[in-house]
Order: C-alpha cells, then sequence, then structure tokens
C-alpha cells in the first residue's frame, strides 16, 4: 500500500511564467489519476515524467477554465499517441458537451473511447469503485457546481503470523486462504485457534481529500475526518478575508482550520492567488493553526507508505 502525489499545477486563474493551474497526478495503491487539468498539464505532465498512458481515469472538479482547459489538449495528444484503452472523465454535467465540440471542431484524432461520468449530486457518493481503490465526492461551495473527490485504498486481507503458525504442526497451506479471510481454526483435538493469533493486522488504507476551489465549508469534515493527506486550496492569506467569501474561496487560515477539524495527517494548501509574490506566507498563515501544513508547488511530491 502506498501513495504519491505529484503537483503539476496549484496556482490560481491565468496561466503565467511558472506558475500553472490546478493539475495533480495520484498513483494510489496501484492505481493512477489525473486531478484537474489546467492549461499546460501535459507540458508538466512531461517535465516530471509522469506516464501518460498509465492514466486511465481523471477527474475534473468544476467548469472554471484553470482547471479544465488543458483537458482537450492532452485528450488530442493521446489520440497523436495512437491511445486504444478506454479513458473515464468524471466532472460536472456539462464537461461531455464542451469536450466533445473541442474534439470535433479541432478534428482531433482521438479514436480511444472515452467515457464521461456526469456528476449531479450535492452529497458525497461513490463514482469509482475496484477491487484496490474507491473514489467519492466531496461537495463544495465555490461559484459553480463543484466537488472534491476523497481517493481511498482498500483494504488488504490480512498477513500471515508465520512465526506463530509454526507453532501447530496441523495448520499448512492449505488453511492459508482461510486464515486470510479472518477464520479461525479448529485443530482435530477440538481446540479453536483464534484468527488474531494466526494474523498479522492489515497496514491501515491510505486516504487523500483533494478539495479544490471552495468557500470554507465546514460540513465536509465527516467525510475527510482523518485522512492520512488533504489537499485544501488557499487562494488568499487571512488579511483578504472578504475577497475570499465574495468570491467564494478560501484563505490559507479557513484550510488550516478545516484540517485540524478533521484531524488530518498533513494539509497541502495551494491555489494561491497572483496579488501575492511570497507565498511562504500561505505556509506560515496555516501553521499557526495547522503544525503539519506544506506548500504545493509544481513538482513537489508527497509520498505515504
Amino acid at each position: 500500500m502506498s501513495l504519491s502525489l505529484t503537483i503539476l499545477g496549484c496556482h490560481s486563474a491565468t496561466p503565467r511564467v511558472n506558475a500553472y493551474p490546478t493539475s495533480q497526478y495520484l498513483e494510489i495503491n496501484n492505481r493512477h489519476f489525473l486531478i484537474d487539468c489546467g492549461e499546460g498539464t501535459q507540458r508538466q505532465m512531461r517535465k516530471y515524467k509522469v506516464g501518460f498512458s498509465k492514466i486511465n481515469h481523471i477527474f475534473i472538479s468544476h467548469l472554471h477554465g484553470d482547471h479544465f482547459y488543458g483537458l482537450v489538449g492532452l485528450l488530442s495528444t493521446y489520440g497523436i499517441l495512437s491511445r486504444e484503452k478506454d479513458l473515464h472523465i468524471y466532472g460536472p454535467e456539462g464537461i461531455k458537451e464542451v469536450t466533445l465540440l473541442q474534439l470535433k471542431i479541432s478534428q482531433s484524432h482521438a479514436k480511444y473511447k472515452i467515457i464521461f461520468h456526469e456528476l449531479t449530486s450535492n452529497k458525497s457518493e461513490i463514482i469509482f469503485e475496484d477491487d484496490y481503490v474507491s473514489v467519492k465526492t466531496i461537495p463544495l461551495h465555490h461559484r459553480v457546481y463543484t466537488n472534491g473527490y476523497l481517493f481511498e485504498e482498500k483494504e488488504k486481507s490480512k498477513k500471515l503470523h508465520i512465526q506463530n503458525i509454526s507453532n501447530y504442526k496441523e495448520i499448512g497451506k492449505a488453511d492459508y486462504l482461510n486464515i486470510k479471510a479472518g477464520k479461525d481454526i479448529t485443530l482435530s483435538t477440538g481446540e479453536v485457534i483464534l484468527n488474531d493469533e494466526l494474523t498479522l493486522p492489515p497496514k491501515k488504507p491510505l486516504r487523500f481529500a483533494f478539495c479544490s476551489d471552495t468557500s470554507y465549508k465546514p460540513d465536509i469534515v465527516p467525510i475527510i475526518k482523518n485522512v492520512d493527506l488533504l489537499y485544501h486550496e488557499a487562494t488568499f492569506l487571512a488579511d483578504r478575508e472578504d475577497l475570499a467569501k465574495k468570491t467564494k474561496h478560501s484563505t490559507s487560515k479557513q484550510a488550516a482550520q478545516i484540517a485540524k477539524s478533521a484531524n488530518v495527517g498533513q494539509l497541502i494548501v495551494g491555489h494561491y492567488s497572483g496579488r501575492y509574490k511570497d507565498i511562504s506566507l500561505f505556509e506560515d498563515e496555516a501553521k499557526e493553526v495547522f503544525k503539519n501544513t506544506k506548500l504545493a508547488n509544481p513538482g513537489t511530491i508527497f509520498k505515504l507508505q
């Protein structure tokens, strides 16, 4: 079980020199996801050696340009690279219409199948699930319909405690699957060997929550409670809380308050407004409330085991 998050872009509004809009690459439990796709995403993917072919699922938080204007370019490149695998795109209602229109007008080379999963619910719901990972929405509050995403590893089966098992000659390899499944073992004498004695507890599944553009929204706390890693937008510092409220964004202090209330392991802040030249101020402000805070920066990789 492992988690690796690569920040591809982390600034708000328009692209600038060395300032790229939101995009993140998440590898979790051997699954590979792209989260948001601001302008320049595929250039950043190449720069930071993110494998294009590994990504089969793209999650778009909302339809403001700085979060999806890089999508059609990436899809076109997939066509040029002769992609054959299906690609799933999750996002607000309208993502299918705008994407297909751009591909049609530009006469893109995209021949592979694109499967759209359009979201409309204002309640948290599971939108992707396999044997390794599940993804559910985090309803946010912005100027347009917006979702964050919670990525969770699936709990693996228990590990065999070989040293303890070796104490019982009757227990052999034929019993291993039952033991991993959590079953007790009954010996020929009638003695029951409890499963806890024969197994080691599985490693705690890792969880990552992505909260893009949103006003301060404490009611997301139960959804993201105790996550290992939280990315939460922090467009402004507390001195412009009035502007954050007006534009339905958050301050760095508010992001830290969410992290503290949710008892998360680590907080990452990003989506900085271009009005601030020194982004270290965002980290300083957040740490006054939640100490384990880091800044999002293009190329930064956050790894958990």
